[in-house]
């Protein structure tokens, strides 16, 4: 990681653990949001309005909170607007780098070999991980944002003038209700899944894994149809299908959270199935990246060997890609 502007030590997965060996994540920290006028939006300063190829977005193609912003890139037709720089999807000993791998992009802005240079670029003194996304200001040449959370819903809204669309992710009528359910879903699955992986005590894992299932039945008591809120798709979904396409290849084994696979959830299944057959989603989910990136991890697959299926993922993808 970064102390004050420096590498200082190899990647390692667990970022911070609590007393009781609970897996602990980075809190985000570049928080400016992107307007249509540039005026400041609900964290961070002024100064970042909404222009068509000014903002660049760093993924990884592994990753879920990458690929929910580059989900809204595609859903709400920003892909000339706002230009996307691929990480490779193994992380090394000093993180995410650039190029070396096929379908990862070398660093087009600074010839940057790793995305800890990107950070200390933004603040030479950053002290933290260099995580992804990254929304990237190429005018000020500043970070705007490395909160995926913010990320998708400023694309849902910032950009509205220059591409007009009738999609929103972030509906006023379902807006209370998606906030009351976000934390949970963020806590219990979309990161219980690597509290589940990453936890050092039985006590941290059983209640992680315990919180994984729990958001899992729930979900798939609450589908009210097509997508969570019936037959609109909103950030609800692309919350849920990120962490839904990696479970039953990465996650049920990896991370062990192997009491039920996402096949065995009929409603969350056809949820799945519903978003990934959107325009241009199925762009976004890349297998072959997923696989390599997660069972690359030394402290949970020593040898590094990955495995061949699951079968019924693939062939998901390979249907979505022929509709």
């Amino acid at each position: 990681m970064l102390v004050d502007g420096k590498w200082t030590d190899n990647w390692q997965p667990v970022q911070k653990a609590d007393d009781k060996g609970r897996f602990v994540r980075q809190t985000s920290s570049f928080r400016n949001w992107i307007t249509p006028d540039g005026s400041a939006g609900p964290t961070g300063d002024a100064g970042f309005k909404a222009e068509a190829g000014r903002y660049r977005l760093y993924v990884a193609l592994i990753c879920p909170w990458a690929c929910r912003a580059l989900m809204a890139r595609k859903l709400k037709g920003l892909e000339e607007l706002i230009p996307v720089t691929v990480v490779n999807p193994t992380l090394g000993d000093q993180g995410w780098q650039f190029g070396g791998y096929d379908g990862a992009d070398q660093d087009p802005l600074f010839g940057a070999e790793y995305m800890h240079q990107i950070y200390t670029r933004a603040d030479p003194h950053f002290t933290g991980r260099a995580t992804v996304p990254v929304l990237w200001d190429m005018k000020q040449n500043v970070m705007v944002n490395n909160e995926s959370a913010d990320i998708l819903r400023m694309l849902d809204s910032a950009f509205e003038e220059l591409v007009p669309s009738d999609l929103r992710l972030y509906p006023t009528e379902h807006a209370a209700e998606i906030d009351a359910l976000n934390p949970r879903l963020y806590d219990l699955f979309n990161n219980g899944v690597y509290k589940s992986g990453f936890a050092s005590s039985q006590e941290a894992y059983d209640e992680a894994v315990d919180g994984v299932f729990a958001m899992l039945d729930e979900m798939e008591e609450r589908i009210a149809g097509d997508f969570f809120f019936g037959d609109k798709l909103t950030e609800v979904d692309i919350r849920l299908f990120v962490t839904l396409i990696r479970f039953d290849a990465a996650y049920h084994g990896l991370f062990k959270t192997n009491r039920k696979r996402i096949a065995d959830y009929p409603k969350l299944s056809a949820l799945m199935e519903h978003v990934l057959t959107l325009p241009g989603v199925v762009e976004t989910v890349n297998m072959d990246h997923i696989t390599r990136g997660y069972y690359s991890v030394k402290a949970l697959n020593p040898l590094g060997i990955r495995p061949t299926g699951p079968a019924h993922v693939e062939a998901l993808l390979t249907k979505a890609r022929a509709a």
